[in-house]
Order: C-alpha cells, then structure tokens, then sequence
C-alpha cells in the first residue's frame, strides 16, 4: 500500500520542475524574511532571481547546526512568532540547543509524512501502534504520534522507559507496532526472554526504529528478539523529525519524501556536491516548509542516494542507512573509524551480546582503542582460555576489518548501561 501515490510515484522530470519551482518560493521567503540568510546571500552576491530551478541549488549558502544556535531562539523564523503553533528543540549536550518552530501547516506536512512512512512500514489503520520515544521538545514521540493518528491507526501514547509497563500494556491492548530507538527495542527485548515471554508471542508485527545509526546485523537481532520485522525510519529536529525517510516492505534503502525535502550528498572536506551513489554527507533544503525554512542543511551524517525505481513502485529517492556521522567519526592512529564498522563485526559473531562501548583514550603519544563488549551467558561461564580464545578472535576480526589493534575486554550480560533513548557507544576520553 502507498499512503501518497501521486507524490511517491512520481516520474523524475516532473518531480525535478516541482521541486525547482517550490525551491524558488522557498528563497524568496527566505531572503526577504529572514536576515541570516538575506546577509549570507548578499555576501555571496546571490539574489532570489539567480534560482530558477532545482539545479541551481548549488549557488545557495550551507546552513549548519552553529548557525541555529548563534540565532538562538527566533533568528531563523521565517515568519511571525503569532503564526507559530508548535516549538520543538533538538538536545543541546554543548551550549544551547536548537530550536526548530512549525506553523500549522508544518505540522499538517509532518504528520502526512509520518503517515506515509508507517504506510511504507507495512502500517496500516487496524494497527495499534505503541509510541516509545520520548515525547516533549524531542520530535521523535510527538511526529509517530501524528502520523499514526493522521493514517487512521490507533495510538499508545507510553513515551519512553518503564519497561516493565511497555511490555504489560503491548500485551494487554494487543500493540502491533513498536516505534523507539533501536538499543530500547533490544532491550525491550531482553526484558521479555527474562519474563520466559518468546517474540513471537507477542502481537506485535512490525517495528519502525530510528534515532541512531543501526546496522544490518543489529536489525537481525531485534527481529530474533522480538519476532518482529524491522524498518528503518530517519529524520532529525531540524528538517522536520521523524518521516523524512523510511524503508518499504523491501528494505532496500529509505525512500525520502522529496517533494518537501530536497536531498543532497556532498564531501564534507571539499564541500563539492557528489554524484548517486557516491557516499559522503548528507544535506538536506526544505522546499514546503513554512516556520523555519534551511538552505542546504548540513546532517553530518553519511550515507548515499539511489534514483533508481524501486520494486516497490515508488520513484522517491532513496538513501542508504546512516553508517555514521562525519562529526562522530574516530581518527585512530590516522584511521578513520565509524563505530557501526565495529559493531558489524561484532554482531557477526554469534557468542556477543548487541551491547559494547568504545573508549578512546591517549598513552603519551599514542591513542589507544579499547572495547568492552557483552558475552553471551553460557559463553561467559566457559573456561577462561575459551575467553582468551574468544578475545583474540574479535581482536584479530577488527584488525583485519580496519587496519588497527583494539584492546578488548570481555564482560559480563548485563554489564553495560542500557538506555531508553538514544545508545551511548563511545566515550572519547582525549578530549577531557
């Protein structure tokens, strides 16, 4: 089923002329109403009348997450405060944090692209979808929440956290659908083999995660877990929330909603704009939205584009699972390492827990790289050479795999802190 025919089956060309002609609207509003952008602009001597389709989007200015907090908390608005219905604040963990507004026709737009995401899921009206992101300033909880209401589904409106009811209230009202974070729904998991209650003994059917990085073998895992199948949904505070993408029943990347969001990918050393296919930073141009539209915001996040038609019938573009964030990138001993390398290793290997933290510290001059990662119970109670066995077989996994040592050390179920909202996978400690 596809919630928005005419928009997610759209042919290439007539989705270039509509994305051109609202990227148009978008700059002229954006150049008379907001004066970070009318400044930036003028400096690079472009005016409204320089944009006359979407291929000239390259002309305009990168935004980036410093500029909303130097405009900290009104600066970026595109129109009044009086016509603004909604705040939401992305998480300040340095400074302040970013404050994103929506107009009510943002909002009507957000919840139409919830609702076309869960539809891509395999969602449907009859589903009773239980909400487990956090709602408040965060997007995630109250952006599911929208959509599943706006496609006719019935919502379970639990928030984040409190497991132990998670799992009374999925059984006792018959939740089919479980929106959070892919670490809570692990852990939800978890929590249920400990209650003897099997995934498949659930009524849940489907599972929409987002929120972090993910890799393949962690969906797996949730699916053993849960018994469920799991999609991918992506978004972020700035560009909207969740529903900017989401997978189709064939989970062969996240098809974006671009008649409201124009993707890019560029190298975000160089800044230059990359061909389909070509992996680097994603960037993202609102060209519908009302409150607070950006021009070529940058993600940091790394991933790809495929234009070509899905098997599913839709033409949206799709991009590849966020592999990692170009800000989160480690540099080991001059390696480039993305945690989700690490934990494609490790989930590969059938005697680890999908539970790890990477500590990054510095002796003298050099940086060292340690990984505490979760053993399987009955693995964990062998012989402590069997231990050592285990220990130089990820050691010797993950230099082959990225070219450095790591020094790892086993631990016990259980050990490493479980989180109800986003995982925590590295502490860096060379820049305490």
């Amino acid at each position: 089923m596809i919630w928005n025919e005419t928009m997610e089956c759209m042919d290439r060309e007539q989705m270039a002329n509509i994305q051109g002609e609202r990227l148009k609207e978008t700059v002229s509003r954006v150049y008379h109403n907001v004066p970070f952008y009318r400044k930036k602009m003028q400096e690079m001597g472009i005016e409204p009348g320089d944009i006359n389709g979407i291929e000239d989007i390259t002309k305009l200015p990168f935004t980036t997450k410093q500029d909303l907090r130097e405009n900290y908390p009104y600066g970026m608005f595109a129109v009044p405060k009086s016509e603004i219905i909604r705040l939401h604040a992305s998480s300040g963990t340095t400074g302040k944090p970013t404050v994103i507004g929506h107009t009510r026709k943002d909002i009507d737009m957000f919840a139409e692209n919830v609702a076309r995401a869960i539809c891509a899921a395999e969602g449907t009206r009859d589903d009773i979808v239980q909400v487990a992101y956090g709602y408040g300033l965060f997007t995630g909880g109250l952006g599911l929440h929208c959509g599943a209401e706006k496609l006719g589904a019935t919502v379970v409106p639990i928030s984040g956290g409190n497991t132990e009811k998670q799992i009374t209230l999925m059984m006792d009202f018959g939740s089919t659908i479980l929106a959070c974070t892919p670490s809570y729904a692990l852990h939800v998991g978890e929590s249920l083999y400990e209650k003897g209650i099997k995934g498949n003994d659930t009524p849940l059917r489907i599972g929409i995660f987002g929120a972090e990085p993910w890799t393949d073998n962690m969906r797996a895992k949730i699916e053993e877990k849960l018994g469920i199948k799991a999609h991918n949904i992506y978004g972020l505070s700035e560009i909207m929330g969740p529903g900017v993408s989401c997978t189709c029943e064939k989970r062969d990347g996240m098809h974006i909603a671009e008649d409201h969001f124009y993707p890019e990918i560029i190298d975000p050393d160089t800044l230059k704009r990359l061909n389909a296919g070509d992996t680097g930073e994603l960037v993202f141009t609102h060209i519908t939205k009302e409150a607070m539209p950006l021009l070529r915001y940058r993600t940091r996040d790394i991933s790809s584009l495929n234009y070509d038609k899905c098997d599913c019938g839709r033409t949206n573009v799709r991009m590849a699972n966020v592999h990692g964030r170009s800000d989160d990138m480690l540099i080991i001993r001059g390696v480039n390492v993305f945690p989700s390398q690490i934990e494609n290793v490790l989930l590969e290997m059938s005697e680890i827990e999908p539970h790890y933290m990477l500590i990054v510290e510095r002796e003298g001059t050099l940086d060292v790289l340690r990984l505490m990662v979760e053993v399987q119970e009955q693995f964990f109670s062998d012989e402590i050479r069997e231990l050592e066995t285990l220990k130089k077989k990820i050691k010797n996994k993950i230099q082959s795999v990225l070219g450095i040592s790591v020094d790892v050390k086993l631990v016990e179920p259980k050990t490493i802190e479980r989180t109800e909202g986003k995982a925590k996978r590295v502490i860096d400690k060379r820049k305490n």
